[in-house]
């Protein structure tokens, strides 16, 4: 197999993962669960520290397992039942009564956390103390990149920089672009890429769950209501955007499922798939073919979104459903060149959403964005695409560019606005 492919797909393996739960909270808890093998004891207390933007992303989202909100009970949480050889799946075996004890502490005033200031989008710190002990687990970088470990003050553990920067980066230094992430997708050996249905198994029991129980605001229960009045029909798009919404609606809710995440994000994991699989179901392709549209939509999302900030005021569903509609187009058995016209085509859509943290109406922006892809995908298909116009140019990579520079340099201080206001 090429070099360069197998680049391809250790990117996807390192960052396409099953997660339980928002993933910025459970950063919390995953490096209490770390802190807690080295303690070696429960804690008596626990002091959480996290960049503005990991704030600003569990400020509103429900905690699996544990059916309450935040950063408190997700650190709690993961020092008293987290696995921490689970890494995102680290709450997944918490009970009732492990619960009760982690609200206990913070009932006494036992967990504290707050905000600091640092450089880093992705940054937690978590410090455990029992008596006389105290252990320390920070993460920079990515949610489960251990940056640094401290037993009673003294370093037992340090990652260099550029391990711990890793995931910001992840494209950096790899002979990338979206047409050879298109060929790649075609090409690869099925063998070599099989392992990406779990993504499809994952999500897809999250929106079973979403559609067969009332988690957060039923974004994907409501369409089925209107499905069922006769308000709106059953059609490719309505079926996209209704299965898509309520796995984000269970997951949001704190359903204890895990969805297989993109690039640190849930959301944009089920985002890249369930569109994806709708319709390969529409157009009654082999599971081969779905296998190879699912690395192109989650391959081209992370691609896409390595050319600016992990966390940011941007809502990354936006690109996330780009490449979820150049695979759409290539399952209709669309070209190369109508694939490049449908990412044209939602971004022009759906670059202005901003994130205002995780929370249970993602599952708006998440259908929101879903839409578009539908949209753009059948625009495109009929060779119908934006080009030179705004921040769309005329070549699908200049774009992908320009929306790094928006972000980057455009939208830091809606960032700070944003967190501003949520802190108020």
């Amino acid at each position: 197999m090429k070099p360069q492919w197998q680049q391809y797909i250790q990117i996807i393996n390192q960052v396409v993962k099953p997660a339980l739960g928002c993933t910025e909270p459970i950063a919390a808890a995953y490096a209490a669960a770390v802190a807690r093998t080295l303690l070696n004891d429960d804690p008596d207390s626990i002091a959480v520290q996290v960049s503005d933007n990991l704030y600003k992303n569990s400020m509103g989202v429900y905690v699996p397992g544990t059916g309450k909100i935040g950063l408190a009970i997700a650190a709690a949480a993961g020092a008293l039942a987290g696995n921490a050889d689970a890494g995102l799946e680290v709450l997944a075996s918490v009970t009732p009564e492990q619960v009760a004890q982690a609200q206990a502490l913070i009932d006494a005033a036992k967990v504290k956390v707050e905000r600091t200031e640092t450089d880093e989008f992705i940054y937690c710190c978590v410090t455990l103390t029992s008596g006389e002990q105290e252990a320390m687990v920070k993460i920079c970088g990515g949610h489960t990149l251990i940056a640094e470990k401290r037993l009673n003050g003294e370093l037992v553990f340090t990652a260099d920089n550029a391990q711990a920067k890793a995931t910001g980066s992840i494209c950096d230094g790899v002979d990338i672009n979206i047409e050879s992430i298109y060929r790649f997708a075609q090409e690869v050996p099925f063998e070599e890429i099989q392992f990406i249905l779990k993504a499809s198994e994952l999500n897809s029991k999250l929106s079973d769950e979403g559609m067969s129980k009332p988690y957060g605001l039923e974004v994907g229960r409501t369409m089925k209501n209107g499905i069922a009045a006769g308000i709106i029909g059953e059609d490719l798009l309505n079926k996209i955007v209704m299965l898509t919404a309520a796995a984000s609606d269970a997951r949001m809710g704190g359903a204890n499922l895990p969805a297989m995440s993109n690039l640190g994000s849930g959301n944009q994991g089920i985002a890249a798939t369930i569109p994806v699989v709708i319709t390969a179901q529409c157009y009654k392709v082999s599971e081969e073919k779905l296998a190879r549209a699912l690395i192109m939509s989650h391959l081209g999302a992370i691609y896409i979104k390595s050319h600016y900030p992990p966390l940011s005021a941007f809502c990354g569903n936006t690109v996330t459903s780009a490449a979820a509609s150049m695979a759409m187009v290539y399952l209709a058995g669309g070209s190369f060149e109508q694939s490049c016209f449908a990412i044209q085509n939602v971004i022009s859509d759906s670059s202005g959403m901003v994130c205002d943290g995780a929370k249970a109406s993602c599952a708006m922006k998440v259908s929101t964005s879903s839409s578009a892809a539908v949209r753009s995908f059948l625009m495109a298909l009929n060779s119908q695409n934006v080009s030179g116009q705004g921040i769309i140019a005329n070549h699908v990579e200049k774009t992908i560019k320009n929306i790094g520079k928006m972000v980057l340099n455009g939208m830091s201080s809606t960032d700070v606005t944003i967190i501003n206001i949520m802190s108020e």
